[in-house]
């Protein structure tokens, strides 16, 4: 990089509802086993509903997130907080039992992000120069972004970049696209550094399947929570110095070969749907100290920072983490914050390494100057990081 960028300025907007991860499991199981109650209603069959919600209870249990790695999840939906099915939005299942379609799902994220985004720039009177919308749950023309900015009147002085449809990876190729706002010539040229505001907005709660009882898709139904947080990216001679910041010194992408059938995030008749392979984990391990070698060499740092450095990895969930933990040989300290946001608020998509990056430069006990290693992984199979130190520096 041939300037430094600065990350700053972050801010959260928790989803509408906290749910126990206990509670969610329980409502995941009564869902699956009233969709089944329905379809089999609808062949005229018989069918024991208590007896299945039990058995799927009991699935969630082996393969499921519990409790003990995610305490709550956040969900934007009303739906998912309670079992009045004639009074959900998207999930009546008595009526469809697959839940509501593309149509009604994007409508409502629409709805859902228009709020989010009213609510972050509420008190805004100083526009940004440009706003990077990202999220891979929902998309509607004019987004979110597009319809605060007109609403702001800042329709002259911002402009609207989309980041769509990445995945859990996507906070670092939307810090590439600011980066390259923030520090293009003819923005230098017009009157100095410009601030760049990224924004994602992910609602995971939407895609939910509850005719989809595979053990891969009960892991994902357990993971997967509603995230929301804007932060800035600037050229440090724009930096105000009231918020805590992080400087960016190093960034690489790479796709795994031979792996792109292992993940994927594709829209379908009833909402988006993930696949996952069991073999994740161990792919994007076998890669991963490679890429994290590259990484510190292209930073220019020295065997002391390495030792002293923080990771801020995305906890795709509680196996990606113990891998990247112990291929890197690192010290469960240094992956703290990501254990910690994974267990506050669960796999957050795109949404999840930006609270990670939050929490560690919001932290007194993480002094300025220590180096960070991010990673965050994604369909492709694509393995992303950077490298950066607490400060402006």
């Amino acid at each position: 990089m041939t300037r430094p960028l600065l990350l700053t300025d972050f801010r959260s907007v928790s989803p509408t509802h906290t749910i126990a991860q206990a509670d969610s499991l329980a409502w995941i199981a009564s869902a699956h086993a009233r969709a089944e109650a329905t379809l089999a209603r609808s062949a005229g069959r018989l069918f024991d509903e208590s007896a299945f919600r039990e058995q799927l209870a009991r699935r969630l249990a082996r393969f499921g997130c519990g409790a003990e790695k995610i305490a709550s999840r956040g969900h934007e939906l009303a739906d998912c907080s309670h079992t009045r099915w004639a009074e959900m939005e998207i999930y009546r299942l008595d009526e469809r039992p697959e839940g509501e379609g593309m149509l009604a799902r994007t409508r409502v994220f629409n709805d859902r992000a228009r709020g989010v985004l009213a609510r972050f720039y509420a008190e805004e009177t100083s526009p940004p120069a440009d706003i990077v919308h990202v999220t891979c749950t929902g998309y509607a023309s004019p987004s979110a972004a597009q319809v605060l900015v007109a609403d702001k009147g800042w329709g002259a002085t911002t402009r609207v970049t989309h980041a769509y449809h990445m995945g859990c990876y996507a906070a670092f190729p939307a810090l590439r696209i600011a980066g390259g706002l923030a520090l293009a010539d003819h923005a230098l040229r017009a009157g100095g550094p410009r601030r760049v505001d990224v924004v994602h907005t992910e609602m995971c709660s939407l895609h939910f399947d509850p005719r989809a009882h595979e053990a891969e898709q009960l892991v994902v139904q357990s993971l997967f929570a509603d995230g929301f947080i804007r932060y800035v990216v600037c050229d440090p001679s724009a930096y105000d110095g009231r918020s805590p910041a992080l400087t960016l010194l190093s960034q690489a992408e790479v796709i795994v070969p031979d792996s792109s059938g292992s993940m994927s995030w594709i829209c379908s008749d009833g909402g988006m749907r993930m696949t996952l392979a069991r073999d994740v984990p161990e792919r994007l391990a076998a890669g991963v100290a490679g890429f994290v070698k590259r990484l510190w060499a292209s930073a220019g740092l020295d065997e002391a920072d390495r030792a002293s450095a923080l990771y801020a990895v995305h906890p795709g969930g509680p196996k990606i983490l113990d891998r990247v933990r112990d291929v890197l040989a690192l010290e469960e300290r240094q992956i703290e914050a990501s254990r910690r946001v994974l267990n506050e608020h669960g796999n957050m998509s795109s949404a999840t390494v930006p609270h990670v990056w939050m929490e560690i430069a919001r932290s007194p006990e993480v002094e300025l100057g220590r180096p960070i290693v991010s990673l965050a992984f994604g369909p492709g199979l694509t393995l992303c990081g950077n490298v950066m130190r607490k400060g402006a520096s």
